[in-house]
């Protein structure tokens, strides 16, 4: 009898592993999606949603080297279109699931504001934290408006170059660059230590999608996932975090 209970002890808690959930999201996203994994392991007991944070280029990288990940999501279209044509995603799992805004913010103690892009190449502005544009979504958007704006070259003698968007935000919180591209939601995350300055125009909008990824163990688990991102309750904790439903 005692050995039969063991052995249920055992199963049980290999049951509870069993439904273990690796969700890997763009560093933007990190208090959000804190905050729906927290909320769908409520509404789903005994599921445990473990979080992996990073730019959307390295997380792809993982990926692709084959990390045990359930759901990718991306800050950007074009990561999630390189993860499709490396056919790592399941067929008719990708999603939009929201939108963001692209700002340019200053340190609290900065005593003027820049109020365009042309301002960011005024000998005032010495430093100008930027994601790696080859793998940061933030960092490609805002080469992006640079290039349209005719300026990036300019700018780019005074790129400072981060690993995402969460370094460039920290860069300018300390003081240690004038300014930095980042997103409207990354700016709300810290509205104490940065000011915006301006919101860059850009073309398309900024849209965020999410699929599961192929072979995972727990497809069914992320298809629930990804539905509840989805859902009124994660939208809702979504906007809370500043971001726009699609």
């Amino acid at each position: 009898m005692k050995k039969r209970y063991a052995l249920l002890l055992m199963f049980a808690a290999g049951a509870s592993h069993a439904a273990d959930l690796t969700v890997s999201a763009a560093s933007s996203l990190t208090e959000s999606f804190r905050d729906i994994a927290a909320a769908y392991e409520k509404a789903n007991p005994g599921t445990k949603v473990d979080l992996n944070f990073a730019a959307s280029g390295v997380l792809l990288q993982q990926i692709a080297r084959g990390a045990p990940v359930d759901v990718f999501a991306s800050a950007d279209q074009t990561t999630m279109d390189q993860a499709a044509g490396q056919g790592l995603l399941e067929a008719g799992s990708r999603q939009v699931f929201a939108e963001n805004t692209l700002w340019v913010v200053v340190p609290p103690q900065a005593k003027q504001r820049p109020t365009s892009l042309a301002a960011l190449a005024a000998p005032a502005v010495e430093r100008v934290a930027i994601g790696n544009p080859d793998s940061v979504p933030v960092g490609r958007y805002a080469r992006s408006a640079l290039q349209q704006a005719g300026i990036w070259p300019a700018i780019q003698a005074k790129t400072i170059s981060t690993q995402n968007v969460r370094q460039s935000l920290d860069y300018v919180a300390r003081g240690e660059v004038d300014a930095g591209f980042v997103y409207a939601t990354d700016a709300q995350a810290m509205p104490d230590r940065v000011q915006r300055a301006f919101q860059v125009p850009v073309a398309g909008g900024i849209t965020y999608p999410l699929a599961q990824i192929k072979g995972s163990d727990n497809a069914a688990q992320a298809q629930r996932f990804i539905a509840f991102v989805r859902s009124a309750q994660g939208q809702a904790i979504l906007q809370r975090h500043g971001f726009g439903s699609p």
